[in-house]
């Protein structure tokens, strides 16, 4: 039942994406030139995410657990470490070279975008890389 939910959540993520226009990276592009062709469409889609997901959050934890799943899978730490400052600075230099974050990068791959051909086994790969680096790290703190 839960690969169920999370695609038909998937699903509706992308429709959303592809309806919008955010699967499309000349959008994304567009809005981070600020001094040329601006766009500020993406900040209206980003506010209204972070404004469902403040009150969804809210509504949500208040249950004694998920609907689907036996309990929350919430944060354990809040520190600030070099991950949490390169991962997401990583991620921005990614986001304004391509024009791609991950989902806008599947939902345009779905949609046949030829852009994605190139990005997404690229994305994957160092999605891949990443998850050797923090299993190897893991191994040496270990040791």
């Amino acid at each position: 039942m839960s690969f169920l939910v999370n695609l038909a959540l998937g699903l509706l993520f992308g429709a959303g994406l592809a309806i919008s226009g955010m699967a499309d990276p000349a959008k994304v592009l567009n809005f981070l030139d600020l001094f040329g062709t601006w766009d500020p469409s993406l900040a209206f889609v980003m506010g209204g995410a972070v404004i469902v997901t403040f009150v969804g959050y809210r509504l949500v934890l208040r249950r004694d657990r998920p609907i689907v799943g036996s309990n929350f899978h919430l944060p354990a730490r809040n520190d600030i470490d070099t991950r949490v400052i390169a991962g997401p600075a990583i991620f921005g230099i990614g986001w304004g070279l391509g024009g791609f974050c991950p989902g806008p990068a599947l939902a345009a791959l779905g949609l046949g975008a030829t852009g994605t051909l190139a990005f997404v086994p690229a994305m994957m790969l160092g999605m891949w890389a990443a998850r050797l680096l923090a299993e190897d790290r893991m191994q040496t703190k270990a040791v």
